[in-house]
């Protein structure tokens, strides 16, 4: 038996022509030169981090604006049709005072003017459906506390009835699009009397 064989074979020792890699050292103008290139590339990476974080800021931002300005497209419409129901409630509120102040008038001219008042509140119902519809909500003042948000005071009344800083009446209905103020109802506020005592 060969025992060579058996045996481990010792490592190559490494390559005799090869020359040891030996740091060169540093002169200190190349030394400076290497701190400068150090401080302007972290320089850089804190300007690089920075602009990426605006940009994926400002992509959130315009996201968020798109889809609030999907929401409230209707916004300025909506704002453009609220005259247009004051106008119909107007016409109904006349119709209604002009049948009760003639009660004298002629069978077939009653008629008339009953088929025009029910086809004026049909269109207006048809018209505040479709704005529910779209997100537009009344707001409801009356006897409720003056709210600065959503009511707009012209004047204040002396009031035994309503408490004193609650609405009174209210002149002007207001309105919310999906929570959003479109516009405030006008109202007088209550006060309490002069003579009561305080």
């Amino acid at each position: 038996m060969n025992t060579t064989e058996n045996e481990a074979t010792p490592a190559t020792p490494a390559d005799p022509t090869a020359t040891p890699v030996v740091p060169a050292a540093l002169s200190p103008e190349q030394l400076e030169d290497l701190k400068t290139r150090a401080a302007k590339a972290d320089e850089n990476w804190d300007r690089l981090l920075r602009t990426t974080a605006d940009f994926e800021n400002f992509k959130k931002r315009a996201a968020r604006e798109k889809v609030e300005s999907a929401q409230y497209a209707s916004f300025s419409l909506l704002q453009k049709l609220l005259p247009v129901l004051d106008n119909f409630e107007m016409a109904l509120a006349a119709a209604q005072t002009a049948t009760a102040a003639r009660p004298d008038r002629l069978v077939a001219e009653g008629d008339k003017l009953a088929s025009l008042q029910s086809g004026v509140l049909m269109i207006q119902q048809q018209l505040k459906s479709a704005l529910v519809e779209a997100g537009l909500e009344e707001i409801d003042a009356a006897g409720k506390p003056f709210d600065p948000n959503f009511h707009e005071a012209i004047s204040q009344q002396e009031s035994a009835e309503v408490a004193e800083g609650n609405v009174l009446q209210q002149l002007r209905k207001g309105y919310k699009f999906k929570e959003r103020l479109l516009r405030a109802a006008t109202v007088v506020v209550a006060k309490p009397p002069a003579d009561s005592p305080k």
